[in-house]
């Protein structure tokens, strides 16, 4: 409807194209689409994810695919970070893909954008002394960063948050996936910013 090309192909060239053997019968082709970072734009109530070298496809597609899922605005990548257009990154987003704004940036100039960001900026950190259920993330715009998997945070990136924040854990575990925690701080600066109570537990 749109007036692109249509291709009708075997499934032998769709089992290539796909890297699977039972792969769905319609394939598409897209440009990649970066947003500039001098581009984004952050009003009062926007959330915007700073991702530093993130390095797993499926971490990464799976957390645009959850930005999209809270009505955050977009994936601000920090540094050297895995290919956010591998097939592995658009699969784990299930769509959301064509939904969500990314932006690429080093750090050198993440920091100098930061600069003029006017919200709280808020990361997780294992020096983070605040429970993220206990900030207010109501007043302005939101920048949520997140650290790589392995190492978390640098220094120089949690100098420039205006909160360090952890994420209480009962278990043996020292860490959460990069995926299932920033799904967790989405969520919470989401019910923060539309000033929604905790749901109730129905038992």
């Amino acid at each position: 409807a749109a007036g692109g090309m249509v291709l009708e192909v075997s499934e032998k060239v769709l089992v290539a194209i796909t890297r699977r053997d039972n792969p769905q019968m319609v394939v598409g082709v897209f440009s990649q689409k970066f947003l500039a970072l001098k581009d984004v734009r952050a009003d009062n109530g926007d959330v915007w994810v700073a991702l530093d070298r993130v390095r797993d496809p499926g971490n990464l597609g799976t957390v645009i695919r959850t930005v999209d899922a809270v009505g955050a605005k977009g994936v601000i990548l920090v540094g050297d970070t895995t290919d956010p257009f591998s097939v592995e990154t658009v699969r784990a987003t299930m769509g959301s893909i064509f939904a969500v704004p990314v932006a690429k940036a080093t750090t050198e100039a993440f920091l100098a954008w930061r600069g003029g960001f006017s919200g709280l900026v808020a990361g997780t950190h294992l020096k983070g002394a605040v429970d993220y259920r206990s900030v207010d993330f109501s007043r302005g715009p939101v920048l949520l960063m997140m650290g790589n998997e392995q190492q978390g945070l640098p220094e120089t990136l949690a100098a420039s948050c205006d909160r360090l924040l952890r994420i209480p854990q009962a278990g043996r575990a020292d860490s959460l996936n990069l995926a299932v925690a920033t799904g967790i701080m989405l969520f919470e600066i989401r019910r923060g910013a539309l000033k929604l109570e905790p749901i109730a537990d129905p038992q």
